[in-house]
Formats: C-alpha cells, structure tokens, sequence
C-alpha cells in the first residue's frame, strides 16, 4: 500500500508539471497567500516526501501548507484555477500523508 501511495504521488506530480499554471495568477496573492509560491511549495513538499522522512520543521510546513488550501480554495473564482489548485492540494495532502505513514511502515 505504501509503495502504490508513493507511486500515486509521483503521477499527480508528473500531471501537475504537464498543467499550464493559469493565466493572470502569477503574483497573484489570494487569502494572504501568493499562489506561485503555493504551487511551488506543495511541489517542493511533495518532492522531498519522494526522498524520504520530512524534519519537524518540513512536516510542521507541509501542514501548514495544506491547511492554506482550505480557505484560498473557496475563494477562487476561476474554474480552470479551482481545478488546478485542487490538483495541487490532493498533491500536497497525498504527501502529508505518506509523511506520516513512513513513521509506521518497516521499509
């Protein structure tokens, strides 16, 4: 199972680098967010997850991050950027959650 979660965010990653970012949200800032560092950081989040075991302070970020997702997602009124920011959350919340089940596999 845990192997098959990490082959799942691997594919949300290749499908999040094959996605156009959507047009006129560069420097965009949305609830308090700037939604190119957003998307940069859940990729970045989850990349590191690809590597191995997240330090307290990377977890604690990831965290942060995916709870960011709660309040800018009802807030964009685009339908192609709702789209492609949900993309980006399951991404981020796929790896918090292989963060977290790395702790209680035997690999």
């Amino acid at each position: 199972m845990f192997k098959e979660k990490l082959n799942a965010l691997s594919q949300l990653m290749a499908e999040h680098m094959a996605a156009p970012f959507p047009p006129g949200f560069r420097g965009l800032d949305i609830e308090g967010q700037e939604m190119v560092l957003l998307d940069a950081d859940a990729y970045g989040y989850a990349s590191d997850v690809l590597k191995g075991p997240l330090d307290e302070q990377r977890r604690a970020g990831l965290l942060k991050l995916t709870a960011a997702f709660e309040k800018v997602l009802p807030a964009i009124d685009d339908e192609y950027a709702v789209k492609y920011y949900t993309h980006v959350r399951d991404m981020a919340v796929l790896a918090a959650e292989i963060d977290t089940l790395r702790d209680k596999v035997d690999l």
